[in-house]
């Protein structure tokens, strides 16, 4: 068996959506695609499609392995072009990963913007509060928000974002501005579950940081459910700098205990080091980076 014979096959058909339309677009007999996906299977030791009257669809085990198919063709092709010297444009399926808001906010547009430059490039975007593992997940890069563990990923850092404290000018009007963090503890708070305690939250006080108490009467897992909160009224809350841009600048929120700011996070493209980086990861950090740093630092300003 040809191993990458039968991945480009897999792919046809994955793509095509049936052996029949994957054999008229390869030119290949009917009987060949067949037999090439059996040999597959049976090399894998495990079914990769399910076979209907109607459609192909991928079996779960499918799903990683199709994914890892598309990046070693498209480095092999890429690396053929290298070698021949020839000219080759972005191509492919490009998938990134961002923290759900960052990315409606700053990386769905720039992803549009990116797909109408390289018409051959399909972009899957991943939006997830949750950390991706590029390698395991089969992902080509990410926007990563923080300090960077000590790994085998490469960082291209675009700018920064801060942690911001803040309320609706109704409930200020009514309960006055907290002057330090302490003050805290006598006002009405709305915390975001997995972004801090709902108890206590950390400020930078006289050089060390210090677990403050907040009283939290609304806790939430959802960024945007603690802004819109926030918006009406119930309470102080916390969060970075994209989120409440806009409300800040529409005066729907006005920023309270800025000298507590925590220092600000820094915020990186990272991509996976080692071998030949493919033209459409490559063509995506230079199109891309220039793009997010603008439009993270409109939101500090």
């Amino acid at each position: 068996m040809d191993r990458l014979e039968a991945m480009s096959t897999l792919l046809a058909v994955v793509e095509a959506g049936s052996l029949s339309a994957a054999s008229r677009r390869l030119g290949t007999p009917l009987a060949t695609v067949s037999r090439r996906i059996s040999e597959l299977e049976a090399h894998l030791k495990t079914r990769l499609l399910q076979r209907s009257s109607r459609r192909i669809t991928l079996t779960d085990a499918a799903e990683a392995y199709v994914q890892a198919c598309r990046r070693i063709l498209d480095q092999l092709d890429e690396a053929e072009h290298v070698v021949a010297g020839e000219y080759q444009s972005p191509k492919g399926e490009l998938a990134v990963t961002a923290s759900m808001v960052l990315g409606r906010r700053h990386v769905v547009p720039i992803a549009a913007a990116f797909i109408a430059a390289y018409p051959e490039v399909r972009v899957h975007l991943r939006l997830s509060d949750r950390v991706v593992n590029l390698h395991e997940e089969h992902v080509d890069l990410g926007i990563r928000i923080g300090a960077l563990p000590d790994s085998n990923l490469i960082a291209r850092r675009i700018g920064e974002i801060r942690q911001v404290t803040c309320a609706s000018p109704g409930y200020l009007a009514a309960r006055s501005a907290p002057l330090t963090p302490h003050d805290l503890a006598a006002h009405d708070s709305v915390s975001f579950v997995g972004f801090s305690d709902p108890d206590t939250w950390d400020f930078p006080i006289d050089g060390s940081t210090v677990a403050v108490p907040v009283r939290s009467r609304l806790v939430v897992d959802a960024a945007e459910a603690v802004l819109d909160a926030g918006i009406a009224g119930a309470g102080i809350i916390r969060l970075f700098s994209y989120h409440v841009a806009d409300a800040v600048r529409d005066g729907l929120l006005a920023t309270v205990l800025e000298p507590f700011e925590p220092p600000p996070q820094p915020v990186n493209i990272v991509y996976l080091g080692g071998g030949l980086l493919p033209l459409k990861v490559r063509a995506f950090i230079d199109f891309a980076a220039p793009l997010l740093a603008a439009r993270l630092a409109s939101d500090l300003s």
